[in-house]
């Protein structure tokens, strides 16, 4: 069956950036029993790691080796240094000039913001913020919003108008997102119609890879929906040698 004149975009792929000088500093932190991650930058200008460059490339070659028809052609990226790096690689491998593909940096796929709690290990926080982490384990992740930051459920509202944006604005193209992992998984749950357990579930099993890719493909339907095709996807790095890595943005308490 056709899917030709459908709403919404043919093909869909969320990525999360490559690793980050911050995912680096955050495993020393937590290595040497550090409350406080040792970074000088604000979480919005962290880089790319050397890896994160290495990974970011080799998911730029993968975009660009698909057939001509089945490229991307939409690029929509966090406005965060590591983000916006990332999309970079896949803009320059696709040989795209602003007026061959679409791209536009959108505030809404910034990473959640962590407010009191930004840059303080598992350890700091149950050290600075006990009655924070204490409520945290008893309300959920999903509902728990940190003084001067979000919940979750923050986090997806705000994604609910970037959905309706690509359904209005690229209807029958093929965007590429390229943001962070509460991103990803807070996209899942609207694309799959998730409830709170199952997304939870979900992130549970891990953190999503740097540079991994979860895509959707448009089916006709009652009404049309975009169907779960790839999975943090990671072969496009196994395929170049770059090295696989899985590391929280932002340290939290332990997952409930």
């Amino acid at each position: 069956m056709t899917t030709e004149g459908l709403p919404g975009p043919r093909t869909l792929w969320v990525v999360r950036h490559g690793q980050s000088a911050g995912n680096v500093a955050r495993d020393a932190a937590e290595a040497g029993g550090a409350s406080i991650i040792d970074i000088a930058d604000r979480d919005m200008d962290v880089p790319l790691s050397d890896l994160g460059h290495e990974q970011s490339a080799a998911l730029g070659r993968w975009f660009a080796e698909l057939p001509v028809a089945q490229r991307p052609d939409v690029v929509l990226h966090s406005p965060y240094e590591r983000a916006s790096q990332t999309a970079r690689y896949v803009i320059e491998a696709l040989g795209a000039r602003r007026k061959d593909i679409a791209i536009r940096c959108d505030e809404r796929l910034r990473e959640k913001e962590f407010g009191i709690l930004d840059r303080l290990t598992a350890l700091g926080i149950k050290q600075q913020h006990p009655k924070l982490a204490e409520q945290r384990a008893r309300v959920g992740k999903f509902y728990f919003r940190p003084p001067g930051g979000e919940s979750w459920c923050d986090v997806i509202l705000r994604l609910r108008s970037v959905l309706d944006m690509v359904v209005r604005d690229y209807s029958e193209r093929r965007v590429v997102i390229v943001a962070h992992q509460v991103i990803v998984l807070c996209l899942r749950y609207l694309l799959e119609d998730l409830q709170e357990s199952t997304v939870l579930a979900i992130d549970r099993r891990g953190d999503i890879p740097n540079c991994s890719i979860t895509s959707y493909e448009i089916e006709p339907g009652d009404p049309p929906r975009l169907a779960l095709r790839l999975e943090s996807f990671v072969a496009p790095l196994e395929r170049a040698g770059a090295t696989v890595t899985s590391e929280p943005d932002v340290p939290v308490a332990a997952k409930p």
